[in-house]
């Protein structure tokens, strides 16, 4: 199974994204793909969306290929582009979990001005004014874990 955590910037994805991780350990093999560790790997840091696509494709190939060798996989990407997304859930095993939040975090110069919230086949978690604990057990009922 692939977890696809995607959302603004500061909204809580690679937070709940550990949290997951952590929580499938128990009983899976679990890789973790983060957006911030994919730019560094490939030395990637074009914001633009060629620059932004291009790094959700290298996502999307990363984790089907560990899913396909046995792994849950942990991907947290702003992933802006509900095409891309909408186009790899179709083929695959993945379960798209959007993350959102009205505070203020900080991180307010990486917000992404054309985002695209998912409309089909999707959970979502409004960590506003939710503890970490409290967003993560609503993570886990909600994907029925």
């Amino acid at each position: 199974m692939i977890y696809w955590f995607t959302g603004q910037p500061g909204a809580g994805k690679t937070t709940l994204g550990k949290h997951l991780e952590t929580y499938l350990l128990h009983s899976n093999k679990v890789i973790h793909i983060d957006g911030d560790d994919l730019r560094d790997i490939f030395q990637n840091k074009d914001y633009s969306e060629t620059g932004r696509k291009k790094n959700i494709e290298r996502a999307q190939e990363i984790a089907l290929f560990m899913s396909k060798k046995g792994y849950e996989v942990v991907v947290t990407l702003v992933s802006p582009y509900r095409d891309q997304r909408e186009q790899f859930k179709e083929n695959n095993d993945v379960r798209e979990i959007y993350v959102y939040t009205t505070d203020d975090r900080g991180r307010n110069n990486f917000h992404v001005n054309n985002y695209e919230k998912p409309q089909d086949n999707y959970l979502d978690i409004d960590t506003t004014n939710i503890s970490i604990i409290s967003s993560f057990n609503e993570l886990i009922s909600k994907l029925d874990l």
